[in-house]
């Protein structure tokens, strides 16, 4: 509608002629003299006849064309049967993951406990998550996330002699997982 109005107003500001004759864009013609034929008056005894339409429309009339142009760049709508059909398409999409992830969560899930210490990564960091498969592998199940995990800081022997210094290479961190949920 925006650009219809916008169309409409350059229309309206430029200025349509309303009845025939040369338009201001039109240069005016050179006429010659020519003689004028006397054509022979109507009689006048009856209502008068309806004059032709001129070729030049009014301002309406171009409006309703500028209209109807600006309604075909518009995008069409949808019918209400296209609409619904899109709707119930969307909601068998939604129930159908929804369904996947019910469907997930029910598997049978179990709780395992024990005391199995976190492998170091690559990056220098616990991997928890591989002492939970595990910890829930050797109760009979596929895979584990850790639930519960413990750390202990393990340090060498020499701490523990008499007037040395502690450095940074004698203790180090170990994670266990003690609780882990299994599937």
């Amino acid at each position: 509608m925006a650009v219809a109005t916008l169309v409409w107003m350059t229309a309206v500001s430029t200025g349509w002629p309303q009845a025939g004759g040369p338009s201001p864009a039109q240069a005016p013609e050179q006429t010659t003299p020519q003689q004028v034929t006397p054509q022979p008056a109507a009689p006048s005894n009856g209502p008068a006849a309806p004059t032709a339409p001129s070729d030049n429309p009014g301002l309406i009339d171009e409006m309703g064309k500028v209209l109807e142009k600006s309604l075909s760049i518009l995008p069409t709508l949808k019918g209400t049967s296209e609409t619904l059909d899109d709707l119930n398409a969307r909601a068998k999409d939604a129930a159908k993951g929804a369904g996947e992830t019910l469907s997930r969560l029910a598997k049978p899930a179990s709780m395992a406990t024990g005391r199995l210490i976190c492998p170091v990564s690559a990056n220098g960091a616990s991997d928890c998550k591989a002492a939970a498969d595990k910890l829930c592998q050797s109760k009979g199940f596929k895979e584990g996330k850790s639930l519960t995990t413990d750390s202990v800081e393990a340090c060498s022997a020499k701490v523990l002699i008499p007037g040395r210094t502690r450095k940074p290479g004698d203790c180090r961190t170990d994670n266990f997982v003690t609780r882990a949920l299994c599937q």
